[in-house]
């Protein structure tokens, strides 16, 4: 999924979460955390582990499944995770006055993404909301949510043509950026002075309309010339990302004003802000 949907805030604090096996699964620690106020989260939980192993609440450890999650270093690192059914029994456990509305929060997040698989139009409804909260305007929130229902059909075909790991998506992923704007993906966020956040949350238009261009373009060759496998779909990226690349470059020889742009919306606050007090 999206990194947007691996996130959510409990007043003002980040959860982790992800979705495996039909449901999300959220990092106990995290929540530990949030419940606690904790300085060590981690070793709270160990601690936490260690009594509820002594007072025959195995079951609950033994169903925390070591899931893969973005780190604090931008990693993906195997951490404790839990269903929302655990997670109750876990919160039960700790001492905490916010126990009680973590609880009526977390069955309204899970009941959330269940609504949004028997109805698309929630989750891009939710989406919006979230850009529009974080100061997007309409017409680029309008592009990014057309820009990942792009994504997921082109990775949808991919899989259909034997593109198989994560691996191999980011490999292609990055011939298309690297065919349309002259850099790879990583590349791109290191040059808008990203680290962790999602390169495309940072992308103007223009930039956000060329990556819909390549992926798009990518889609429709690999679809018209049958391609199979990752090498075939790897020409096929190069030559779908060189259509976005090409309509990019011709747009800057006639505009005179380069598409990529160093500027991230990280920066965007601090410029309006400087805007108002001038």
């Amino acid at each position: 999924m999206e990194e947007k949907n691996a996130l959510v805030i409990f007043e003002g604090q980040q959860i982790r979460r992800i979705w495996y096996d039909g449901r999300w699964f959220f990092s106990v620690v995290d929540v530990v955390g949030v419940l606690t106020d904790s300085q060590d989260p981690r070793n709270y939980w160990k601690v936490l582990k260690h009594r509820l192993i002594e007072e025959g609440g195995n079951e609950v450890v033994t169903k925390c499944n070591q899931l893969k999650l973005i780190a604090e270093d931008g990693k993906l690192r195997e951490t404790d995770c839990t269903d929302t059914e655990t997670m109750f029994r876990i919160i039960q456990s700790v001492p905490s006055p916010k126990a009680e509305p973590f609880k009526l929060w977390l069955a309204k997040v899970g009941h959330e993404r269940i609504q949004e698989i028997e109805n698309p139009e929630l989750a891009q409804k939710r989406m919006k909301e979230l850009y529009k909260a974080k100061g997007y305007s309409d017409d680029w929130v309008e592009k990014r949510v057309r820009g990942i229902a792009i994504r997921d059909e082109l990775t949808n075909e991919w899989q259909k043509r034997g593109v198989k790991t994560e691996r191999e998506f980011a490999i292609l992923t990055a011939e298309i950026s690297k065919a349309a704007f002259g850099m790879t993906s990583k590349e791109y966020q290191e040059f808008k002075g990203l680290k962790k956040e999602n390169l495309r949350d940072h992308m103007n238009d223009l930039e956000l309309i060329f990556t819909l261009l390549g992926e798009a373009s990518t889609t429709k060759i690999a679809r018209n010339k049958n391609v199979q496998e990752f090498e075939e779909n790897k020409e096929a990226a190069q030559e779908g990302g060189a259509v976005a690349g090409i309509a990019r470059k011709e747009l800057e020889k006639r505009s005179g004003e380069k598409v990529v742009s160093a500027e991230n919306y990280l920066e965007q606050p601090e410029k309006e802000k400087k805007k108002r007090l001038s």
